[in-house]
């Protein structure tokens, strides 16, 4: 919940004056950025020019209906937008979205043609007791539940405790439960979970970037506040 219209017109403004950022880029990556539901009509009608994809940061489980206040992952396909983050540790904190409601919200995303980012991960609670494998197994199974593979799915995770904390897992962590994530998946679609890509989300910022997304098994980032000044949005783009 960050930018008002303002500050986001000057963001697209500072991007504008980086010139094309496909030809800056060292490597072919997909950027996507996630605005605030108000934003993503404004900013989907100036992505045009640039390679990056549209998500959002949530959606109903159900496509339209009397849910006062809600948004639907049909009104998400209709603006543009080809990912939909579900089940972030914030809204499973602050909202009790629950893993049966999140599996909802996946199904209906994935029916919606548009790829779900599903968040997983432990506090620091059930990372100091050694439950954390316990909690991403469950979270992943829950959270897919009677659905079967597709080409859309993205994993993303999120170690609780390293969110907004400056604390960072190590990429050793990161890794040990990448590793493990891709595991769970290939046991659940038979081989086919290896194809699913992995991201890392967890105070994630310019200056540790390249050491975590250099590890075997993490595919990408779901940045969040280090991704809010230009500069460190394309120099998070360009540690791959």
């Amino acid at each position: 919940m960050n930018k008002t219209l303002e500050e986001v017109n000057a963001f697209l403004n500072e991007l504008d004056q980086n010139g094309n950022l496909s030809n800056e880029l060292e490597i072919p990556v997909e950027l996507a950025i996630a605005p605030a539901f108000p934003f993503l009509s404004i900013i989907h009608s100036r992505l045009h020019s640039y390679p990056i994809r549209l998500a959002a940061q949530n959606c109903h489980f159900a496509n339209n209906g009397a849910y006062t206040g809600e948004v639907s992952a049909s009104m998400l396909h209709s603006l543009g937008c080809k990912y939909v983050i579900l089940g972030h540790s914030e809204r499973r904190k602050y909202y009790s979205e629950s893993d049966s409601e999140i599996n909802k919200k996946v199904a209906t995303v994935l029916g919606q043609g548009l790829f779900p980012i599903l968040c997983v991960g432990e506090t620091l609670e059930e990372r100091e007791n050694g439950d954390y494998f316990n909690i991403i197994q469950s979270q992943l199974e829950q959270g897919l539940h009677g659905i079967g593979f597709s080409e859309n799915m993205v994993i993303a995770y999120e170690p609780v405790w390293a969110i907004g904390t400056g604390k960072n897992a190590t990429p050793e962590q990161a890794q040990e439960v990448h590793n493990f994530i891709r595991t769970i998946l290939s046991k659940m679609y038979l081989g086919k979970g290896n194809t699913i890509p992995l991201l890392y989300g967890g105070s994630c910022n310019p200056g540790n970037a390249r050491e975590l997304f250099s590890c075997q098994d993490i595919d990408g980032g779901l940045i969040g506040g280090a991704s809010l000044k230009v500069n460190d949005f394309l120099a998070l783009a360009k540690s791959f």
